[in-house]
C-alpha cells in the first residue's frame, strides 16, 4: 500500500511536531531519572542509536511496561517454544518494563527500548534489528512507527488490542492520520467486541478486526512457586488477617493508609502488603507508613514481615503474584485515582477476592465478567472500599465464594492464546519444530 497525498502531509505535520518536541524528550529523561535512576541508562536506544552491531531479529514483540510485559507473556513463552530457531527481541518504553523482561525470561530474548516515534529513529530501528514480524500489544499506536513497518515490508499485527471509549474519544482527533494507520495492520486482535466495534470506529477496515479474547485469561502460573511463597509467608505471620493494597497511585496512598488504619481498628493484628504501582514511591509509601506510628518492614530490607510489622512494603518488581496468594483480600490500585485500573485478573488467579475503585476503563470488560460472576466488589470512593474489605476479612464464606468465582472465570476464560497464535501463523518466519 503506498503513501497518498493526504497521508503523506499528515505524516510529515506529525513528524514536524515530533522533531520540534525532541527537547522536550531530553528534559523528560532527565526529570524521570531524577525519579528512578533507570532513566538515565541507555539514552541511546530511546534515539535508535546502538553501539553494538546490527544483528538480524525475526520476531518482535512491543509492550509498553509492566502490565503489557505480564499480558503478553503467555505470547512470548508460546513464541519462544514453538521458534527455537529464532531470535525474539521484547521492546518496552519504561526501565520497570525492562526489568520484567529480563525477570521472566534472562538471556531467552533480546531487549531494547521503543525509540521515540521519530521516523529517522523508527527506520535506524527497523534497519538494526530487521524483523520479520512486528506484534504490538494492545494500544500502541504510534503512526511513524507502524508507517515504516509498512514501507520496509515487515507484517505488523495488534495482539490483545484494547481500546477504551475514552482512548477512542481522545483518538478522534487523530482520526485521518490513525485509520490510514490502523489500515497497514495484517489484523487487530481485540479483546473483545466492544473493543473491535471501536477500533472499526477509528478507521480499522472490518476485514483486519478478529476478536480473540483476552491474553491476560491465559496467565501463566508458577503454582509450585507461588505454593511454597504462601505457605512460607503464613509459617511467619500465623493465623493474622493479611490484606495487600497493590498498584497504588500516589493520589491514592492517603486513602490507602486511612482503610488500614479504620481496619486495624477492628483487628489490631491486621498486616497490610504494600505494593506501589511505581518504583520511585517505594520510599515515599514506607514513610507515610512510618508516620502513621506503625512498626514497617520492607522486601528488599528483612524479606519477610516480622510478627509485629504492621505494613510490609513490597519494594521489588515481579514478586506481586506469589503477594496476592498470602492475602485474604486484595485491593488493585489505579482505581480510586482516575487511572483506569490495573490488572484484576492477578489476584483472581490465584484465588484472591478482589476489591476496587470505580475507575475502571482501562479493563471495562474484565471488571463486568468479575463482577457478574461474584469474583470483584467496587467501591465508588475510599470509604466504600474500606467498607467492602471489613465485610470481606470478617466473612470467610464470602471469601471462599469471591476465590472460585474469581479461579472459576479465570479458568473458563483461556484460549486467547491459541486464537492468537492461529492469527499470526502465516506470517511467523520459518524454524517451527
Amino acid at each position: 500500500m503506498q503513501a497518498d497525498p493526504t497521508e503523506r502531509l499528515l505524516r510529515g505535520l506529525y513528524s514536524a511536531v515530533l522533531y520540534l518536541l525532541v527537547p522536550v524528550t531530553v528534559y523528560h529523561l532527565i526529570w524521570r531519572g531524577f525519579r528512578q535512576e533507570a532513566y538515565f541508562e541507555r539514552w541511546g536506544e530511546r534515539y535508535a542509536r546502538y553501539a553494538t552491531p546490527a544483528t538480524p531479529t525475526p520476531i518482535w514483540v512491543h509492550a509498553v511496561s509492566v502490565g503489557e510485559v505480564n499480558a503478553v507473556a503467555p505470547l512470548v513463552d508460546a513464541l519462544l517454544d514453538a521458534y527455537p530457531g529464532q531470535r525474539l527481541l521484547v521492546t518496552t518504553i519504561t526501565p520497570t518494563g525492562s526489568a520484567r523482561v529480563r525477570a521472566i525470561w534472562g538471556e531467552r530474548v533480546e531487549h531494547a527500548y521503543l525509540p521515540y516515534d521519530l521516523s529517522g529513529a523508527v527506520r535506524r530501528f527497523l534497519a538494526h534489528f530487521t524483523p520479520r514480524i512486528a506484534l504490538v500489544v494492545e494500544t500502541e499506536l504510534w503512526p511513524n512507527l507502524l508507517l515504516c513497518c509498512r514501507d520496509a515490508g515487515i507484517p505488523a499485527y495488534l495482539v490483545n488490542a484494547r481500546l477504551s471509549e475514552r482512548s477512542l474519544r481522545g483518538y478522534r482527533v487523530l482520526r485521518p492520520l490513525l485509520s490510514r494507520v490502523l489500515r497497514t495492520l495484517r489484523r487487530v486482535s481485540a479483546q473483545s467486541g466492544d473493543d473491535a466495534r471501536r477500533f472499526a470506529a477509528l478507521g480499522a477496515p472490518e476485514s483486519s478486526l478478529v476478536v480473540t479474547g483476552n491474553l491476560k485469561y491465559d496467565i501463566a502460573l508458577d503454582v509450585e512457586k507461588i505454593t511454597r511463597a504462601a505457605t512460607g509467608f503464613r509459617e511467619r505471620t500465623g493465623g493474622r488477617p493479611v490484606w495487600i493494597a497493590a498498584s497504588t497511585h500516589p493520589d491514592e496512598e492517603a486513602a490507602v493508609i486511612a482503610i488500614h488504619r479504620r481496619l486495624r481498628e477492628r483487628w489490631p493484628d491486621l498486616l497490610m502488603l504494600w505494593a506501589p504501582r511505581h518504583p520511585e514511591r517505594f520510599r515515599g509509601a514506607t514513610q507515610q507508613a512510618v508516620d502513621a506510628s506503625w512498626r514497617v518492614a520492607t522486601r528488599k530490607l528483612t524479606h519477610w514481615p516480622d510478627p509485629e510489622d504492621a505494613v510490609f512494603v513490597l519494594d521489588t518488581l515481579g514478586e506481586l503474584q506469589q503477594f496476592y496468594a498470602c492475602a485474604d483480600v486484595a485491593f488493585v490500585g489505579g482505581s480510586l485515582q482516575d487511572i483506569g485500573g490495573h490488572n484484576l485478573l492477578e489476584p483472581a488467579a490465584v484465588g484472591t477476592p478482589v476489591a476496587s475503585g470505580p475507575h475502571l476503563h482501562n479493563f471495562s470488560d474484565i471488571a463486568r465478567h468479575m463482577q457478574a460472576a461474584g469474583a470483584l466488589r467496587i467501591g465508588q470512593d475510599a470509604e466504600a472500599v474500606g467498607a467492602i474489605l471489613e465485610q470481606l476479612l470478617a466473612d470467610d464464606a464470602a471469601r471462599t465464594a469471591m476465590r472460585e468465582a474469581g479461579l472459576a472465570l479465570v479458568r473458563n476464560g483461556r484460549g486467547a492464546l491459541r486464537r492468537t497464535l492461529e492469527v499470526i501463523a502465516a506470517d511467523m518466519p520459518a524454524g517451527r519444530r
